[in-house]
């Protein structure tokens, strides 16, 4: 016959297998539990990238984002005015918790400009048309801004979170295919933004000073 210390064996392992399955279920569950939707106003599948990377770093993020390209006007203004106002403009449209990014590059030589229309004189003048504007000063040096706003929903009071990192203005290096990238090395490192490494761009640039003051924010204010 089966003996009893088999039976007892065998339903040990049943018992304990059933309990595990049980464990991982409820582990699956509480994460397949559906984070509300924060609609990160932009049509830049890179920004998005980089933005989701910061944010959902760890797992303790309350939101699922996802890029919506918004039709906003151009604005004009200081930095923190234009993202409060995007920002109240992009929550009217998605109705609902919105986040919206003005970047401004910003040579000291030139008293801060191109600043937030770096967008514009790229599109007009190209990466060696910017190079240009600071080839007659002896002054090399910028700094990079980027402003994040955050709505909660419409009608609700923008939030503005900043981080700024300083460099110098360079002829062109690295890949092309992330705006001025390539035009800007940030101090203490020998290479552009273009050229450096993703992971060691992305803690030291200006957009991940400003998305990380963000993620803190909505870390510590979940949504209700």
């Amino acid at each position: 016959g089966f003996c009893e210390d088999c039976m007892r064996s065998l339903v040990g392992t049943l018992v304990g297998r059933t309990a595990r399955l049980r464990v991982v279920a409820m582990s699956t569950g509480a994460q397949n539990k559906a984070k509300p939707r924060l609609v990160f106003a932009t049509g830049n599948q890179n920004k998005l990238k980089e933005v989701r990377q910061i944010l959902a770093a760890e797992s303790d993020f309350p939101y699922e984002v996802e890029a919506f390209s918004v039709d906003l006007p151009e604005l004009q203004g200081e930095p923190d005015d234009i993202a409060a106002e995007k920002c109240r403009l992009a929550a009217e449209k998605v109705g609902g918790p919105v986040i919206v990014e003005d970047t401004c590059l910003c040579f000291n030589a030139l008293k801060g400009l191109p600043g937030p229309y770096i967008k514009w004189f790229l599109t007009k003048l190209g990466h060696e048309g910017l190079n240009k504007l600071v080839e007659p000063y002896e002054d090399k040096t910028g700094y990079a801004l980027c402003t994040f706003g955050f709505s909660a929903g419409p009608g609700s009071e923008p939030r503005i979170f900043k981080g700024v990192t300083d460099g110098t203005i360079v002829p062109a290096r690295g890949p092309p295919d992330f705006g001025w990238d390539p035009i800007f090395e940030p101090t203490g490192y020998d290479k552009t933004y273009a050229e450096l490494d993703k992971d060691i761009k992305n803690k030291i640039s200006h957009r991940y000073k400003a998305v990380e003051a963000l993620r803190q924010h909505l870390v510590s204010h979940p949504p209700q």
